[in-house]
């Protein structure tokens, strides 16, 4: 149904790219501004390499690489120069893009940022990753919830990152809000690799969601980014992978937000979205729509606690070389410090 990676587009279909690109090493302002315009470049390429695209997708570190570096000389900002050619770039180009930055916090750890930008240069969609890949990541957790946008051709379009991917509360809470497709972008290296396929997997059906998902590609000389391009249909079927590990690959896919609607909407068995809220309708006229989840009431009231929760062993980033951290979390710390 991919209409032969969106060459042949129909009048409903979305025509997605996801891009493997080359892992770079970013460790001064100089490579940053080579990374940026290497991007730039990418998405001129992704134009012309398929001219029936509506947005390209690029992998978390795809501006800074996998350094873990929080200098901030290299930390962008929204009104940076770096987001600034993005912008250009999907004006030049006509297309919606996806991009990653390391976005400078003035009260502590940078985040790790997620955008979506659209085909006239609008910053249309701004996310802050919620789970940072602890403990190998020092990104402060992100603070501004999972937004949903209208995409291009009215699409409801989320987007996660990474480590994110492995909460499936992440992709519920995207389709709750509304998305028919969900964008994960990451860094992941080679162990990841069936961890990364069968939960792309399992967050497109349990939530009759399309998702798009990419990794960085190829070496840096220290770390092995592993590509993995992977389109995923509502279903669960993977319409498009990228399993050559090829650097600088494009992976392309028509998806189908109408059908997406109507699978919501039409299917009985497995409708797994809304019988979450409906338990046992069957029986019982609209179902059951308590909480019977002791873990969603003790986050939500601030009581989560692991029954093993004291014999856990690595709490903070000291095993990958971080400080452990004194400054508690506040969501408002740096709204407060601007």
């Amino acid at each position: 149904m991919n209409g032969l990676g969106g060459l042949n587009k129909s009048p409903n279909g979305v025509v997605l790219g996801v891009v493997q690109l080359q892992l770079p090493v970013v460790a001064n302002t100089m490579q940053l501004a080579q990374q940026t315009q290497r991007i730039v470049d990418m998405v001129a390429k992704a134009r012309a390499n398929m001219p029936t695209m509506d947005l390209v997708i690029f992998p978390e570190y795809s501006l800074h690489g996998l350094s873990m570096d929080t200098n901030p000389d290299i930390m962008c900002r929204l009104d940076g120069p770096e987001v600034a050619a993005f912008k250009q770039a999907c004006v030049d180009n006509d297309i919606w893009g996806c991009f990653s930055i390391m976005e400078y916090n003035p009260a502590g750890n940078p985040w790790n940022a997620g955008l979506i930008i659209d085909n006239h240069g609008e910053l249309k969609l701004y996310y802050r990753k919620l789970h940072p890949w602890v403990p190998v990541e020092p990104w402060e957790p992100g603070n501004l919830g999972i937004p949903v946008i209208e995409g291009p051709k009215g699409c409801k379009l989320g987007m996660i990152i990474c480590h994110d991917g492995m909460f499936p509360e992440m992709a519920r809470e995207c389709a709750y809000r509304g998305a028919e497709i969900m964008i994960r972008t990451a860094g992941y290296t080679a162990p990841i690799r069936d961890s990364w396929k069968f939960t792309n997997q399992s967050n497109s059906f349990c939530n009759l969601m399309v998702t798009a998902n990419v990794c960085m590609c190829g070496s840096d000389g220290t770390f092995d980014s592993m590509g993995e391009g992977m389109i995923v249909n509502f279903d669960g079927n993977i319409l498009a992978h990228g399993q050559n590990g090829r650097a600088d690959e494009i992976i392309t896919s028509e998806v189908r937000p109408d059908l997406v609607r109507e699978a919501r909407i039409h299917w009985g068995v497995e409708n797994n979205i809304y019988q979450l809220g409906h338990r046992g309708y069957v029986a019982v006229k609209d179902g059951a729509q308590d909480c019977p989840y002791s873990y969603m009431t003790d986050l939500a009231s601030g009581q989560y606690r692991l029954p093993w929760e004291d014999d856990v062993v690595v709490t903070d980033g000291t095993s990958c070389g971080f400080d452990a951290p004194e400054r508690e979390y506040n969501p408002g710390d740096a709204e407060n410090a601007a």
